[in-house]
């Protein structure tokens, strides 16, 4: 595996850990989620554009 790989798979499971789903985030709303999604395409984007 790849740097590239390995980085993808930590930050989608970022993603879906910042879900605000839990009592304690609920009112946290979608911006941490949003915040990782969007570096999570950036990083996806890199990948098949072979800069990453």
């Amino acid at each position: 595996m790849t740097l590239g790989t390995v980085l993808l798979i930590i930050l989608i499971l970022l993603v879906i850990g910042a879900v605000p789903t839990w009592p304690h985030s609920r009112s946290w709303g979608y911006g941490p989620s949003g915040i990782l999604g969007v570096i999570v395409l950036i990083i996806l984007v890199m990948l098949l554009t072979g800069r990453l």
